[in-house]
């Protein structure tokens, strides 16, 4: 298997969906004008990759998740443009382009977030309608916990919560399990729920928790000694706001040593759930990645 070649079919896939998804009849012009302006910014479409890969992965089809997948990355999307406002990490540019309060002023930025959260869950319920299977809703409950106060806004609350105090290592794992990890975790989980094998739920749940904390820890690696050119970001962000990071509480060198930790059982998770190759090669690649 061509990995690289692979991963390219799916990210192509996915933003040809992205680019159609959002229905813009009687809808204001500005708002979809803001929200697409970041959905389609680029991107690597990690969460919506993993949750057709392992779907695909357990049998099931393409066309029976594709929408479902596209709905993740407007949840995630969503949560990108309110982590960018400067009541949070105050930051102006992402993907190499001016953040979206910048270009559309704050009042439409935060709009735009809730309007794609809100759209994702529009595209969610259409999709147990047209379908009428129970799988669907299933699957929605999952990415409903995940991106709420128990999951991504939970971990968001912790670590604004935390900025300028010293938590300890115990902390930073529940906080990031939250705000990273459950979506990461869930998009995994959909795959496997809407593909009707349960029997691997144990499995793939663990593969996302493990493939979520190894994400963050390279990310906070990243933001540590990554190049702002190839992240599309700027640098050195958590520093400037205080936040602890895996980085400032354990080193740059245990931090490495700690993701790579989390990858080796990921990759474990992998080979049970993937025979094919590929999630242990997207593994590998998040890992590895340089943005």
């Amino acid at each position: 298997m061509d990995f690289q070649k692979e991963l390219m079919l799916k990210q192509e896939l996915i933003n040809r969906r992205l680019e159609k998804i959002i229905n813009e009849d009687d809808a204001p012009k500005k708002i979809v004008e803001a929200m697409k302006y970041s959905l389609l910014a680029g991107g690597k479409r990690i969460r919506p990759v993993l949750a057709v890969s392992i779907c695909e992965a357990l049998g099931g089809k393409i066309e029976d998740i594709l929408d479902f997948a596209c709905s993740i990355e407007l949840i995630h999307t969503y949560s990108l443009i309110h982590d960018d406002l400067p009541a949070m990490d105050n930051d102006d540019l992402r993907r190499g382009k001016p953040t979206n309060h910048v270009v559309f002023g704050e009042a439409t930025a935060i709009l735009a977030g809730d309007a794609l959260l809100n759209y994702a869950f529009e595209i969610i319920l259409k999709e147990a309608l047209d379908k009428n299977k129970y799988c669907y809703l299933k699957a929605a409950d999952i990415i409903a916990k995940s991106a709420g106060i128990k999951g991504m806004i939970g971990g968001q609350v912790i670590d604004l919560e935390s900025e300028g105090l010293n938590i300890s290592i115990e902390a930073l794992y529940n906080m990031h399990r939250k705000k990273t990890g459950a979506l990461i975790e869930a998009s995994c989980l959909c795959g496997c729920i809407i593909a009707q094998k349960e029997d691997m739920t144990d499995t793939v749940k663990e593969y996302g928790k493990n493939l979520g904390i190894a994400f963050q820890i390279v990310d906070d690696i990243l933001d540590y000694e990554g190049d702002p050119k190839k992240l599309g970001k700027n640098t050195g962000i958590d520093k400037k706001n205080n936040k602890s990071t895996f980085v400032s509480i354990l080193g740059i060198d245990e931090s490495k040593k700690l993701a790579q930790e989390y990858s080796k059982n990921a990759k474990n998770n992998a080979k049970i759930i993937d025979k094919s190759g590929f999630l242990l090669s997207l593994t590998d690649y998040l890992l590895n990645r340089e943005s």
